[in-house]
């Protein structure tokens, strides 16, 4: 696993790279002390997961978290505040150290980053045909992209639902929205995203897909608007 390390206190930096030390499978490509640099060094290489602080000056954290979009890498939040939890899960991040980080706490990030690793790599699979292959218990199977209603987190599990049933994965949302094409398939809640072209109709904040209602969160609500060219 590769990983970033951004924090803006030199001793914290040195800090997680010690403990990333180790861990055999985790190996520490860079690190960063802002927001803005870390973005930039994203833009360049890739990693598997990033050790991110929150507080730093200019750019925070959540932000770069939200601005990285559906770029595939796993974030674990590693900071001295408790309040930024619930922000920080809306974004649904690995996991939310609050500093001072012990060894036991950051093993079981990481192995919790490990899981959702797997998870992306053993559970869905895009392929260019305008399909996905899933897990569904035990047997892989080929889903039409164009069969998918929408897509709601349940807990450790995400359901895709189609006009005659739905899959259960062992994964998560924000695995199923990296692999997913954003030309085709939207979030608009945190645990929910939605095929574009199969939205009927949106009242009062719930869009209706195949006569199914779905939330809308105020967060996704303007972005919803813009790829609906809502006049």
């Amino acid at each position: 696993m590769n990983c970033l390390i951004v924090d803006d206190n030199k001793i914290a930096r040195t800090t997680l790279r010690q403990l990333a030390s180790g861990i055999r499978d985790l190996v520490v490509i860079d690190e960063c002390e802002n927001a803005v640099d870390a973005y930039n060094v994203l833009q360049e290489k890739s990693f598997d997961a990033i050790l991110l602080d929150i507080e730093m000056p200019g750019m925070n954290g959540l932000e770069l978290t939200r601005m990285l979009g559906n770029k595939k890498v796993l974030i674990v939040f590693t900071t001295s505040k408790k309040e930024y939890a619930t922000d920080a899960f809306d974004l649904n991040v690995a996991d939310y150290i609050v500093k001072p980080v012990t060894v036991a706490r950051f093993i079981q990030a990481i192995d919790k980053v490990r899981e959702l690793l797997k998870a992306q790599s053993d559970n869905i699979e895009l392929n260019e045909d305008e399909f996905i292959f899933i897990r569904d218990s035990n047997v892989v199977k080929r889903l039409k992209l164009n069969d998918i209603l929408y897509i709601e987190a349940m807990g450790d599990y995400v359901k895709l639902y189609t006009p005659q049933r739905f899959f259960a994965i062992h994964t998560t949302l924000k695995a199923v929205e990296q692999r997913l094409p954003s030309s085709r398939f939207l979030r608009v809640h945190r645990s929910f995203m939605v095929a574009i072209d199969k939205i009927d109709t949106i009242q009062e904040g719930v869009l209706i897909v195949h006569n199914k209602p779905v939330p809308v969160a105020d967060a996704y609500r303007a972005t919803l608007n813009k790829r609906m060219n809502v006049l």
